[in-house]
Parts: structure tokens; C-alpha cells; sequence
């Protein structure tokens, strides 16, 4: 008889497996996948997906809420970096190659304003803004950029390459590079609007 470790490994291996079999699925197929496909493809019964989630949006929740917390990783690991302007770009370059890979955009599209997700979103934009604030402190970036600023063009790299006939699959480096030269203070002109409000 499995014990309470092995039952809660197991659980865990599950949701895993889910996970991931989930985001497959709505990446080819959109909303149009099905609950039972997604079971087939992570070899679990359909009636396992719906112990764990209770229904398709809370899957998707689920796995975007994962996607954050692992770009909050990232961004709390940087901010100990002895150059922060570096790693400002290191963690745009992460971000951007996370959204191109897992098509984030699509997914946190769907999860409207669920609050796990909203949480996350918001801790992703505290810890960003503390990296910005570094970085214009070492006067890596010019001074009158804000952590929204650079929370919103995240995602820039990987939507300007959606307009290319024939992208290479590193063609977002190039747009992720001339964004990152509109950050730095040279030849930085004033900005026509005030930034926006998170809040």
C-alpha cells in the first residue's frame, strides 16, 4: 500500500504531467482542447485532471501562475547581480525566450482577471521595478524609465517578429536589442507622456 509521501509524490508527478499536457494542447488547439485530450496526452485518467482542477479555466490559471512565479525566480535572482544593467537585460532576454517558447500571451489572455494570476503579475512588476530602480542607480538606464515601462515591452520582441514573412528563430534577440538601446541613458530624449499608472 503506497504510503502518504509516495501518495503526495505521486499527486505532485500528476500535476506536473497535467501541467505541462495542458499547455501542449491549448497551444495547438486553443480553447478548442479538450479535457480529455489533455488526460490522454499526460497518461492520466480524465478524472484526475478534475481532482486537481476544478474546471478548464482553473488549469489555465494554473499554468500561467506557474509562468510567473518562475519569471519572479528569475527576476529576485537578479537582483543580487553586481551590474545591474546587465541583468535588467539578462531578465528581458529570459522573459522574451519564456513568452516565445510557452505562448504566455495567449494563455494569460484567457485568464482574465483571476486573482492568483493577478498576484503574481504584480509581484513580477514590484520585483522588475526594484531592478530598474538599481539599474538607474548605477546609471545604467536613463532615469525618467519606470518598471512598467519595461513590464509592458516585455512582450515587444516577440510581437515584432509575429510581423516578419520568415523569422529566424532568433530574430526577437535583434528587436530585444534595439528596445534595450532605447533604455540606456545616451542620446535619450525626453519622453512625450508621463508614464503610466500601474495601480
Amino acid at each position: 500500500m503506497p504510503t502518504g509521501r509516495n501518495q503526495r509524490a505521486d499527486a505532485t508527478r500528476n500535476r506536473e504531467l497535467l501541467l505541462a499536457a495542458a499547455e501542449e494542447e491549448f497551444t495547438e488547439k486553443g480553447l478548442d482542447a479538450s479535457v480529455a485530450d489533455i488526460a490522454r496526452r499526460a497518461g492520466v485518467a480524465k478524472g484526475t485532471i478534475f481532482r486537481h482542477f476544478a474546471t478548464k479555466e482553473d488549469l489555465i490559471a494554473a499554468i500561467v501562475s506557474g509562468h510567473f512565479a518562475a519569471l519572479i525566480a528569475i527576476a529576485e535572482r537578479l537582483l543580487t547581480a553586481s551590474d545591474p544593467g546587465a541583468a535588467l537585460l539578462q531578465l528581458l532576454t529570459e522573459t522574451a525566450d519564456n513568452i516565445r517558447q510557452n505562448d504566455l500571451l495567449f494563455l494569460q489572455s484567457i485568464t482574465g482577471n483571476d486573482s492568483r494570476v493577478l498576484a503574481l503579475r504584480d509581484e513580477l512588476h514590484a520585483t522588475i521595478t526594484a531592478l530598474v530602480t538599481k539599474a538607474q542607480e548605477a546609471k545604467a538606464i536613463r532615469p525618467d524609465l519606470t518598471g512598467t515601462d519595461v513590464f509592458a515591452l516585455m512582450c515587444t520582441p516577440v510581437h515584432a517578429v509575429d510581423f516578419l514573412p520568415n523569422p529566424s528563430p532568433d530574430s526577437w534577440k535583434r528587436y530585444l536589442a534595439i528596445i534595450f538601446d532605447g533604455f540606456r541613458p545616451e542620446g535619450a530624449t525626453a519622453l512625450p507622456v508621463a508614464a503610466p499608472d500601474w495601480g
